[in-house]
């Protein structure tokens, strides 16, 4: 039953979650669980694959490629990134406000949480093995991978961007605004909503499969509304003095022609 498969899912989402803060633990730096947040959802795509005989292969494999390339990107662009820096300061801040109660409170409060957030997200990735029918690919399944590129183009260009701007020091303390960056302040968020709606477009040819559109709702949620774009806004307003500028010229989520002042 489907049931038990996302159960078993769970299951090793959270036995992976466990061993992630551990090695927090060790390592003094609760940020880590960030690097491996994409590649959590690669676990999942994974245990539902040989858990699911019955759905239909073509539909697996390619379901199993898009969430693998993107996850595992995401995670290698996040640790070569965070690679000898200190704990983020999200963290960091709780650690120096809950002192010694930290090391167990993380466990609930940063891994349990976002184990909970990554099952819940992955359900389409479940979905669109699962079923055997359509036994072939269909013109949804088409859109999803459409939606999918557009998103991890989007991603993986706009990092890549930001990434070679703040590698010129004199760039330090400016606004990139350039590339895709001059269409929307956040590009690679964006494109991070859009990759997991093109999962939804392929579970959607699965019949049934509408009913998991809370999965790309909730991680969209997220990006625009808790950890995402409203978050980091309200830093990049502290700390950079062209922000307030860029925010009257550039959309915040959705991509768009510049505005004139």
């Amino acid at each position: 039953m489907m049931i038990d498969v996302m159960l078993a899912g769970l299951v090793a989402i959270m036995v992976y979650m466990t061993l992630i803060w551990v090695a927090s633990l060790l390592m003094h730096n609760a940020g880590i669980v960030d690097v491996f947040w994409g590649p959590g959802f690669v676990l999942a795509g994974w245990v539902y694959f040989f858990l699911t005989p019955q759905g239909y292969a073509p539909r697996k494999y390619l379901i199993l490629a898009m969430v693998t390339i993107w996850g595992l990107r995401l995670g290698w662009h996040l640790a070569r990134r965070n690679f000898g820096k200190a704990e983020d300061y999200r963290y960091a801040n709780w650690r120096a406000s809950y002192g010694k109660a930290w090391w167990w409170r993380s466990f609930f409060q940063v891994f349990i949480l976002q184990g909970l957030l990554m099952w819940i997200i992955a359900t389409p990735l479940l979905v669109a093995q699962y079923g055997s029918e359509p036994t072939a690919l269909t013109l949804l399944d088409g859109l999803g991978v459409v939606v999918w590129l557009v998103g991890f183009i989007f991603e993986s260009v706009g990092d890549w961007q930001l990434k070679h701007f703040k590698a010129d020091p004199t760039n330090k303390g400016k606004v990139l605004r350039t590339g895709l960056w001059q269409y929307t302040r956040h590009p690679n968020y964006f494109g991070d909503a859009c990759v997991w709606w093109g999962h939804f477009g392929v579970a959607l040819s699965v019949p049934g499969g509408w009913v998991v559109v809370f999965a790309p709702v909730l991680m969209t949620f997220l990006l625009m509304r808790v950890s995402g774009v409203t978050l980091l806004e309200r830093k990049l307003k502290k700390t950079r003095p062209e922000y307030a500028e860029y925010v009257e010229s550039t959309n915040a989520f959705f991509p768009g022609l510049p505005r004139k002042k």
